[in-house]
């Protein structure tokens, strides 16, 4: 039955059991969420070190395949953790959660390459990963649903709250041991063998968690419904087999959890991967960055929580996925500006045109990376696309090959399967002349120092015109002597080219290697792309600061644990955990940066109608008395 809070409760300060069960609960879910976002940050690394067998681009879909593993598996973690915690209680199943998920990150830590054990690595970072994904399944329910029903009626959107920040005080966590090991190591050792540390140091963060946990008392409200003997015999059957609870758990997943996920998402883990993989801001930049904009605005998950309970879940909750709709597309081409400003100019002055055959042309979804997209269409779109570079597609001639045109330059492209045996000669100097036509027409590009050897500089030379390269002067500059077997294992050399000689001369000649596109450093602007990050983690705190609250008093005490859980972790794990994927793919596709963003604002939007129609307000709600 519901009533409203006393005054007593609702004003009088936190006592000392209370502050200790939400740090206790609060600190082990920040080393959860620590451990779980590693592998996300260090994805790169990990691709390079577990699929080192595969072309960097597809070790690196393998990576993150790999990661998004660990959110699939999540709701089966909430069924599994869930069920344990309505029918043994709150304080050991998580107990057991966090154990879990501690030793398989230390493990990932260990875990050799697949240079040294093949393909048993993979496979074993797989079941790591899925580990990962199963505690976690089980720790949020838990760790929300023990706050919660030892919360005083009418604060209890404040006490969870701070469950709330958890989340994004272990990405936080995770950013900065990252950054410190990155910095005191070097980029060249942390790629090496530094990015094993951070899994290392969560043996240390499981042995404090473990310690604290061990001193907790079970939930007030668990403990008196077993007395009462009111546990639920099959908490899973009771929860999603009686239409009258099972509706409360779609209500709750479409109605709360699809659009605080989306938004969750976009703000932080699609906010940081923009930064990266399409404004091309350097790594360590765009988490320092992240960083900062979550340091700044984590404190609003506890202010709406607070709100949350003087005004209800609801409309804080709406109010965030409204703006998020609003905003997202002036919010993300803001930070187009403000973070690579060159590249924003270039695509508002230059647009690329395909023309190609229609039949050409594919829909290059390709999740698996395993995909091979051979046309002449798709080859020069894919290109285009990992250059963030927007283009459209005309119709041209059937059965003739596609052409891209740049400002006054227009560049054919091949078919790979025609070129047989030349198609990676054929791919090198279609990449280099649309490169060339992308500098010349305003874009980032910068290209680094070529390592040629003497076998190979006149050919080099003449392969160059537009560099108007001397043989001879290079020849006179400084040059390093290396043994042949090695340039033949870096491909520089052909055996039959080093065939003959122990040794041979390198040159580096500057400017004259291969083309990527950079955000140069000297003008980002740090101030205006961390005030759009802040801005966007803001959008975060409402959706989620109040949300933990509201699925705890949805749902009755014998299976809260399991009801909560299983509608939060589809919601995140599936919905939230694989929006980087899905936005990246329909960027794609549509040959725009942005378009991607439909997807969160579609969901959002979901969301907010479903919400705003049908879910109930239900702060005033007395969670102990059913």
């Amino acid at each position: 039955m519901a009533h409203v809070a006393t005054a007593d409760s609702a004003t009088r300060p936190m006592t000392g059991e209370e502050k200790k069960v939400i740090f206790a609960s609060s600190l082990g879910t920040v080393f959860e969420w620590y451990d779980f976002y590693l592998y996300g940050s260090l994805a790169v690394y990990i691709g390079a070190s577990f699929f080192s067998q595969y072309p960097e681009t597809t070790r690196n879909i393998f990576a993150l395949l790999a990661f998004a593993a660990g959110f699939l598996v999540r709701p089966f973690g909430a069924l599994v953790f869930g069920r344990l915690g309505d029918l043994v209680g709150r304080k050991y199943t998580f107990l057991v959660t966090i154990l879990i998920m501690g030793l398989s990150t230390f493990l990932v830590g260990v875990l050799p390459g697949s240079a040294s054990i093949g393909i048993a690595a993979p496979i074993l970072l797989l079941v790591l990963r899925m580990l990962q994904g199963l505690a976690l399944g089980g720790e949020y329910g838990g760790a929300a649903t023990y706050v919660a029903e030892h919360a005083p009626h009418g604060r209890r959107g404040l006490f969870t709250s701070w469950i709330q920040t958890t989340a994004t005080l272990g990405l936080f966590l995770s950013l900065m041991v990252i950054i410190l090991v990155q910095t005191v190591l070097g980029k060249e050792a942390f790629a090496a063998w530094g990015w094993r540390i951070p899994f290392l140091v969560s043996c240390i963060l499981l042995g404090v968690s473990v310690w604290i946990r061990m001193k907790m008392n079970e939930s007030p409200a668990f403990k008196k419904m077993k007395e009462e003997g009111k546990i639920s015999k099959a908490p899973l059957k009771e929860a999603f087999g009686q239409w009258k609870n099972a509706k409360i758990a779609l209500l709750a997943l479409f109605g709360a959890v699809v659009g605080q996920a989306v938004v969750w998402y976009s703000g932080q883990f699609y906010a940081l991967f923009f930064l990266q993989n399409i404004l091309k801001v350097d790594a360590q930049s765009a988490n320092i960055m992240v960083a900062i904009s979550l340091l700044l605005g984590t404190g609003f998950f506890v202010v709406f929580g607070a709100l949350s309970d003087r005004i209800g879940r609801k409309p804080i909750i709406m109010a965030g996925l409204l703006l998020a709709m609003l905003t997202y597309f002036p919010l993300f081409k803001a930070m187009t500006w403000a973070g690579n400003p060159a590249l924003a100019e270039a695509q508002q002055n230059v647009r690329a045109t395909v023309t190609a055959d229609p039949a050409d042309c594919k829909f290059q979804f390709n999740p698996t990376g395993t995909a091979k997209f051979t046309t002449s269409c798709d080859i020069a779109t894919s290109f285009l696309t990992r250059n963030s570079v927007p283009y459209d597609v005309v119709a041209g001639p059937a059965g003739q090959p596609a052409s891209v045109k740049i400002g006054e330059a227009t560049i054919a492209s091949y078919d790979a399967v025609a070129a047989g045996d030349k198609a990676k000669a054929a791919d090198g100097a279609f990449q280099k002349q649309v490169n060339i036509a992308l500098h010349n027409a305003g874009y980032p590009l910068v290209r680094a120092a070529a390592k040629v050897p003497e076998a190979k500089l006149d050919a080099f030379v003449a392969a160059n015109p537009e560099l108007s390269l001397n043989a001879d002067a290079i020849r006179a500059g400084e040059k390093a002597s290396v043994p042949t077997e090695k340039l033949v294992a870096d491909k520089l050399l052909t055996a039959e080219e080093a065939a003959g000689a122990t040794e041979m001369a390198v040159y580096s000649v500057p400017n004259a290697g291969a083309f990527s596109m950079v955000a140069d450093p000297a003008r980002v602007n740090w101030v205006g792309v961390i005030a759009i990050l802040t801005v966007l983690v803001v959008y975060v705190t409402m959706v989620y600061g109040p949300i933990a609250a509201l699925l705890v008093e949805l749902f009755p005490t014998r299976i809260r644990y399991s009801g909560m859980s299983l509608p939060y972790h589809i919601g995140n794990g599936w919905f939230g955990g694989l929006l980087p994927a899905m936005a990246f793919a329909m960027s794609a596709a549509k040959g725009d940066i942005y378009y991607g963003l439909w997807y969160p604002i579609v969901f959002a939007g979901l969301t907010l109608v479903i919400g705003m129609l049908f879910l109930p307000e239900t702060k005033d709600r007395d969670i102990h008395d059913d």
